[in-house]
């Protein structure tokens, strides 16, 4: 049923923006005193609710000042696209199954982009939700041919993701811009999609982000739980790349159904399999109403409290600030999480709309950042419009050849037509460049709006409170993004700061952000029940608790591991004489245990069989000498000198002299003479030389 209705409701927008699209019998070429926009937005949704208020003050706005438009005025058509009410019509507008098959025969219709991607969306593979869903396409299209009377330039929406990838085809084919502020996907390209243009910062840039807020705290493991839908899909999907960059990684994804189907059983059986795993970092990445639901069923379970860390993707933050006060049991829930909000720079501009705010609104809703976007969305597009008066362009509209042909079934193909002014048009809202109530507004070449950022938020008792930036330019920052555009980047670790978080529980110390999974396997540490040199290792008598040195170490070793690594000590021994070391590595290598702690030796025969860690007891060889006690004096030095050393040095003394002489007694007067004199010479000499080698030496 849920397929069903999410066919059905892609095949009313299809049939919404067809409402959209002038219709021409013949090529006209117009300037009309009114500049028709249309919106496509789910107004029951809080940021339906706020879009709709911010996006008529901007018709009103731009309708107050005739210089923008020349005196044209400007409007902007609202529909909703919650239709779900039209399912009591599936049983009375199918159409014969011989008109279903006529329209499939015709290969101009069939050769449409558009149809081809509407069909693989509807169709998924199962033939009668396709006959229904297509019936249905039949039936919208036809009435809102028939019902049409507008020329529209451009349309603003859709919300969702799922509907921009549709639309966008049918866009591309009657080249009418289409202009969204909440359906961000990451995979809605410009190359394939060029007329779609999003209004506010990618998902991309989110999940950077939140990445970068996971390596900054030193998590390794994060667990996603997301909406089964394009935009959440895909955002999760960049967030484990933006994840892999910084070496962590996503362990778990939990998907659940499409908000707002989602039940809660749904919640209840992956929020159960998590509390087994051993990661407790969690991304939420949702909407509003299931994110609810999942922070209620989340407390109900007590993954609220101490050790756990939710980290929601912007919908929590448009909540805050558009629901107030929140109920006593919603604010109780979502205590402690970490939430992301689109940042938009402080300006007098932006403090007056706030001020007209709940005058506009009449209380009903909070302002939201997407309230500004969709401001600056309307803005844009009469900005663009004018433009393309002043370039002389004109809104006129052609029919399309390929569909002229095209008869049966009362659709009246032929009458919708292509907007002439749509690449110019399309061209001048990407090259906008202005300063709305976001801030500056402008693309850069790939699209993007230029300096994406956000605000991160940490929701406490009192509401919520900010804890820091991050912006594209220097990450994660504690001063506002604009501050530090003037500068040069640095994204290094060491200029990365937020302020302190309240954690769930209450807790202000940084949570470990894992725990040991109640569904993993324990490792099996053998541990030697030794009688001897107990200080190293031991079991205490009567108990199978172990201590002792070893033990120190590999405690302490454990907890700076950055993931969970269950174990159990298992005593090995009888405790009367010391075990075999041998059969304790043996039984490692034979698998019957996964470690062994202790004073085990590396000796060569264990090293072929088992690894070992790193020695942690310094060892190498020693020399063990009995020491004396020895008063000290002034011949201390002569203490090495033995008789026999003494005997040696004075039988070298001689020999040296006795050379000299022979040496130079022939030649040198001064070794002549008596006896005695020749003695004075040779020892005099042998001093200085001795004495000169010294010096050299030193």
């Amino acid at each position: 049923m849920s397929l069903l209705m999410t066919m059905i409701n892609l095949v009313l927008l299809l049939s919404i923006f067809i409402l959209f699209v002038q219709v021409f019998p013949e090529e006209a070429a117009l300037r009309p005193n009114v500049v028709n926009v249309g919106a496509i937005f789910s107004f029951d949704t809080i940021n339906g609710k706020v879009a709709k208020v911010a996006m008529k003050a901007a018709e009103d706005d731009i309708n107050s000042d005739p210089s923008i438009l020349g005196g044209r005025k400007l409007f902007v058509a609202l529909h909703d696209s919650n239709y779900s009410s039209f399912l009591s019509f599936i049983g009375g507008i199918l159409f014969p199954i011989s008109s279903y098959f006529q329209l499939f025969s015709s290969v101009q219709f069939m050769e449409t982009a558009m149809m081809a991607h509407v069909l693989s969306h509807l169709a998924n593979g199962l033939y009668v939700p396709l006959f229904i869903a297509f019936n249905l396409l039949l039936f919208q299209t036809r009435s809102s041919i028939k019902f049409m009377e507008t020329d529209t330039v451009a349309i603003i929406g859709p919300q969702s993701s799922v509907m921009a990838h549709v639309l966008s085809h049918l866009a591309n084919e009657l080249h009418v811009p289409l202009l969204s502020f909440t359906a961000l996907d990451p995979g809605l390209s410009p190359l394939q999609y060029p007329f779609f243009v999003q209004t506010a910062p990618n998902d991309k840039f989110q999940m950077i982000a939140i990445a970068e807020m996971v390596s900054y705290f030193g998590w390794a493991e994060v667990i996603a739980v997301f909406s089964d839908d394009n935009q959440n899909r895909n955002g999760i999907i960049m967030l484990d790349d933006k994840l892999a960059e910084r070496r962590c990684r996503i362990s778990y994804k939990a998907t659940l159904p499409p908000d707002p189907m989602a039940k809660r059983s749904d919640v209840l059986r992956e929020l159960a399999k998590i509390q087994m795993m051993e990661s407790r970092v969690i991304v939420l990445n949702t909407f509003s109403k299931t994110g609810l639901l999942v922070f209620e069923v989340a407390k109900s379970l007590g993954m609220m409290e101490k050790g756990y860390v939710w980290i929601a993707s912007t919908w929590l933050s448009t909540v805050l600030d558009s629901t107030s006060p929140l109920k006593p049991e919603t604010a109780n829930s979502i205590r402690g999480a970490l939430t992301l909000r689109p940042h938009t720079p402080d300006s007098k501009r932006k403090r007056d709309f706030i001020s007209r705010w709940n005058q506009l609104s009449n209380g009903s809703i909070g302002l939201n950042p997407y309230g500004l976007f969709a401001y600056d969305t309307v803005w844009m597009i009469a900005r663009a419009v004018k433009l393309l008066f002043d370039q002389g362009g004109n809104i006129s509209f052609s029919n399309d050849e390929r569909l002229i042909s095209l008869t049966g079934m009362d659709l009246n193909l032929s009458a919708l037509s292509i907007f002439d002014g749509g690449k110019q048009l399309l061209k001048n809202v990407i090259e906008t460049k202005m300063t709305g109530l976001t801030g500056p507004v402008r693309f850069n070449q790939d699209r993007f709006l230029i300096n994406p950022s956000y605000d991160i938020i940490n929701t406490v008792e009192t509401g919520y409170r900010q804890v820091g930036y991050w912006s594209n330019h220097s990450g994660l920052s504690i001063v506002p993004p604009e501050t530090l555009y003037g500068k040069k980047p640095n994204r290094s670790s060491s200029n990365q700061h937020l302020d302190s978080v309240v954690w769930p529980g209450g807790e202000t110390i940084k949570p470990r952000g894992w725990v040991f999974p109640n569904n993993g396997r324990e490792l099996r540490i053998v541990v030697p029940n030794r009688v001897s040199y107990r200080d190293f290792v031991s079991v205490v008598n009567g108990t199978n608790k172990v201590q002792g040195y070893c033990i120190d170490v590999f405690l302490a070793a454990i907890k700076l591991m950055p993931y969970a690594v269950p174990y159990r000590f298992i005593p090995f021994g009888n405790g009367h004489e010391n075990p075999s070391y041998y059969e304790l590595v043996s039984k490692i290598a034979a698998g019957v245990f996964d470690g062994a702690v202790g004073d085990i030796a590396i000796v060569t025969d264990r090293t072929r069989i088992v690894d070992f860690t790193q020695p942690y007891i310094e060892s190498g060889l020693v020399v063990v000498a009995p020491v004396k006690k020895i008063s000290s004096n002034p011949w201390s030095f002569s203490r090495p000198f033995t008789p026999s050393m003494w005997a040696v040095t004075a039988a070298f003394f001689l020999i040296v002299g006795s050379v000299v002489w022979v040496l130079e007694h022939r030649l040198n007067d001064e070794f002549r003479g008596s006896p005695r004199q020749q003695i004075v010479t040779i020892l005099t000499l042998v001093h200085k030389y001795m004495k000169f080698i010294y010096v050299f030496m030193h």
